[in-house]
């Protein structure tokens, strides 16, 4: 059911939502082919130092979701996307003219914290315009743009550094700001009226934040995300390493990331066919069951080939893996919500950005021991994977003494 009329016609509303909720994967994506000549260049050469690039990232949206969710009840939907994007694009011109690897990441920081406004902010739009079938259908429209973001957005960003140097990624990245900013602000109208506002204050955040902190099934669902997040996240920060430095792919990079993206993609399509036939519990435990079959399987090929198994063989296990991995991120996200909807502002806001914390220094730790071969990638998704199962049980434990619904 839609509450209000939409100022935009449904195709456009799409369109500029998609493009809001997409900046994050773009900035996050179309580095990757960069990363070992930023660290050429600007810092110490070592691999490590480049992945921070990525992981930093993740943990200024970790504090910028916190921030932003509340700002965007208090002061409105406008102000807040504008704000946060005036906040990245702040942090893409550090980023830019940044000689020294402290200021870059410096920068990805800031850009990471501005790009939470709009992230935010936007899902926050079509929740005050949509509701029920109406939303889910706005959101399923959203969904197939933002799944090819990932794949395309590493390929972007080859085929700038085809013609230009690394820094003209992140002039892209102003152009694309500026686009969705102009765009926002000329066409779409203010939807959270001032008598619907809500006023920041301390006390009330503490004491939502003191309740979604001590709900047991919540947490437990916060830490199988990070866990399995942050072992992605290791992936994701060393994919260009790996696959460029140690299997010589070369500029195939970006068609192998994009591959491996559509699995999950893949995942996302398939969970929203069966999630009302089965229930997420189910297809949460299914996916763990299979994550642990395919990183057992993983390590075991690691093993046998030193380290470095066949290209193809190696993607092939990914594929598979992240397929189940694409299952448990919606699903499990979903699952921690699913007590806090008298909270809800504050509870997406906490959610995403504990989740984001832990998943950061576990991926840092993880790439840490990344010099010569994928064993450490192997090692980190067997140990997190086991350890996202144990917190899922945990979670769901939680639920029955809480009395909390499926």
């Amino acid at each position: 059911m839609q509450t209000e009329k939409p100022a935009l016609p449904l195709p456009e509303f799409v369109a500029l939502m998609a493009l809001m909720t997409s900046l994050v994967a773009l900035a996050i994506d179309a580095m990757l082919p960069a990363l070992n000549q930023i660290g050429q260049e600007i810092g110490d050469g070592s691999q490590q130092q480049a992945h921070l690039v990525v992981s930093l990232f993740f943990a200024g949206m970790a504090l910028g979701q916190l921030f932003f969710g509340p700002l965007s009840d208090a002061r409105g939907r406008r102000f807040t996307i504008l704000v946060g994007l005036a906040i990245f694009i702040l942090g893409t011109l550090i980023c830019m003219f940044a000689t020294d690897m402290t200021t870059m990441l410096m920068g990805r920081f800031v850009q990471a914290f501005g790009v939470s406004g709009p992230r935010v902010a936007s899902l926050a739009v079509i929740r005050d315009q949509y509701q029920g079938a109406a939303m889910a259908r706005v959101m399923s429209f959203i969904m197939m743009v933002f799944i090819l973001v990932p794949m395309a957005a590493p390929i972007i960003g080859q085929t700038v550094l085809l013609w230009f140097d690394w820094r003209q990624i992140f002039t892209l990245f102003l152009g694309v700001a500026a686009i969705a900013g102009g765009w926002f602000m000329i066409r779409q109208p203010e939807t959270l009226s001032k008598e619907r506002r809500i006023p920041f204050r301390f006390s009330q955040c503490m004491a939502s934040a003191g309740f979604i902190l001590s709900h047991k099934a919540v947490m437990g669902y916060v830490g199988a995300m990070g866990c399995i997040f942050g072992a992605f996240l290791a992936y994701l920060s060393a994919s260009q390493t790996i696959f460029q430095t140690f299997y010589g792919l070369g500029q195939l990079f970006p068609l192998i990331f994009a591959l491996l993206a559509f699995s999950i993609g893949l995942a996302s399509l398939f969970n929203g066919r069966m999630v009302m036939r089965v229930g997420m519990a189910r297809l949460c435990r299914s996916a763990l069951i299979g994550c642990v079959f395919w990183c057992s399987y993983m390590m075991v090929l690691v093993l046998l080939f030193d380290g470095l198994p066949p290209i193809w063989h190696f993607v092939a296990v990914l594929f598979a893996l992240f397929f189940c991995i694409g299952i448990l991120f919606g699903n499990l996200n979903a699952m921690a919500m699913q007590p806090l909807g008298h909270v809800a502002g504050m509870g997406a806001a906490i959610i995403g950005s504990l989740s984001s914390l832990l998943s950061v220094p576990i991926a840092i730790a993880i790439d840490a021991f990344i010099s010569t071969d994928v064993l450490p990638v192997a090692i980190g998704f067997s140990v997190f994977v086991l350890i996202s199962w144990a917190c899922f049980e945990f979670a769901r434990c939680g639920e029955q003494s809480e009395h909390t619904p499926d």
